[in-house]
């Protein structure tokens, strides 16, 4: 399970980023995006899905959190 770091982009847009394989990419759709759950399946731009262990409340941007490839 890769480390990534997720920010809001330029855009506001939530950004998904994996230094070690130099991959960012933007977020399209993220599981949990609710004041009590956060976090959850998100699926990039490309078309490419991690699973992100949901959070009890949205977490100040940016957060480095465990992904795991779906």
């Amino acid at each position: 399970m890769p480390k990534v770091m997720l920010r809001r982009g330029r855009t506001g847009r939530l950004v998904f980023y994996v230094a070690k394989k130099d991959l960012e990419d933007e977020v399209v759709s993220l599981e949990f995006d609710r004041p009590d759950k956060w976090g959850g399946q998100l699926e990039l731009r490309d078309g490419s899905r991690y699973f992100v262990e949901p959070f009890d409340s949205p977490p100040k941007l940016p957060v480095t959190v465990q992904a795991q490839k779906i």
